[in-house]
């Protein structure tokens, strides 16, 4: 990456500008300063402590190398719906079914050899910014380059990156929005489930979402729902933990005949983007199944449903 230098850089150090206006992590600073040509000004070798003048060409060798890409992702032409992508970030709607990444039986069937396909025609490293379990569908973000990914990172870390799913429930919250906010570890007798459990319990983490109902049918109700910390099935555990549980979620609630699936779907997220700072929004568009779930159940969402539950996010501490 190249960057001529004008008065916003004029009379800096080149480490101020790593940090401070390019925001690198120290890691990829540490890692510029010791690769082969990693910080060259006007094509010669300098340390981070060279003030930068008017006129200068900073080049940075941030680009992905191909002993980067991990072997074990193999580019397969898999349908994977693109639903925004540029050079830092690509959001797709994963659909259910679809692993994010590749595991022991699923070597060629997830998102990320499909994204290997996808950009085969330069070096690519897969950086999933968030994952969705299997059967979750819907908005799924990843990083393409390694600046990106340390911005999308801190900025999922600070709570900056907002997340709305739409849920289908077997039963109604009693009140129509509110919070749900427990604590959650992994069951003992088990390596996939989890539980809400005491404060004090082992391996206890605070659990924190948000949810609305946007339409009922007396009996079921779709809702819109954030996951304000991220744990593993967080939506899935809390939803049925006040007796409403996320319909088909067979792990923690039953089967429905009307979908082979927990009617999970990961419907908008909302992220600054690393580069510009601009807010972004992702939308995912319902799936099949779902939709056809929520026709047999009756349940008609509103076009002017009221989906964005960011205003949550400042009302509660987490």
């Amino acid at each position: 990456m190249d960057i001529l230098i004008d008065n916003n850089y004029e009379g800096k150090l080149i480490r101020e500008v790593l940090k401070k206006d390019l925001g690198y992590s120290v890691n990829l600073i540490k890692k510029l300063k010791f690769a082969e040509n990693g910080i060259l000004v006007n094509g010669q070798w300098v340390t981070v402590r060279y003030e930068l003048k008017h006129g200068d060409v900073l080049s940075l060798a941030v680009e992905d190398k191909p002993e980067d890409v991990s072997p074990y992702i193999i580019p397969v032409p898999l349908d994977l719906p693109v639903i925004y992508e540029d050079e830092w970030v690509t959001a797709v709607n994963k659909p259910c079914n679809m692993p994010s990444h590749p595991s022991l039986g699923h070597q060629l069937d997830t998102v990320a050899n499909a994204l290997a396909y996808r950009y085969s025609y330069k070096t690519y490293v897969f950086r999933p910014v968030n994952r969705l379990d299997r059967d979750t569908s819907g908005c799924m973000l990843t990083s393409n380059t390694r600046d990106a990914s340390f911005k999308m990172y801190t900025a999922m870390v600070e709570g900056r990156i907002h997340k709305t799913y739409l849920a289908v429930l077997d039963g109604i919250p009693e009140k129509r929005e509110g919070f749900i906010d427990s604590f959650m570890h992994r069951r003992a007798d088990s390596i996939i489930e989890r539980e809400e459990c005491a404060p004090d319990a082992p391996d206890a983490k605070r659990a924190l979402s948000a949810y609305r109902v946007l339409c009922d049918n007396g009996v079921q109700c779709i809702a819109a729902a954030s996951p304000i910390t991220g744990r593993t099935h967080q939506l899935r555990v809390h939803f049925a933990g006040i007796g409403c549980p996320v319909t088909g979620d067979t792990l923690y609630g039953s089967g429905s005949p009307h979908i082979q699936r927990h009617a999970l779907h990961s419907w908008k997220t909302v992220f600054p983007h690393p580069m510009t700072g601009e807010t972004v929004t992702a939308e995912a568009s319902m799936p099949e199944d779902i939709e056809y779930l929520t026709e047999m159940l009756g349940l008609q969402l509103p076009e002017d449903a009221p989906s964005d539950l960011s205003n949550f996010w400042n009302q509660k501490d987490i």
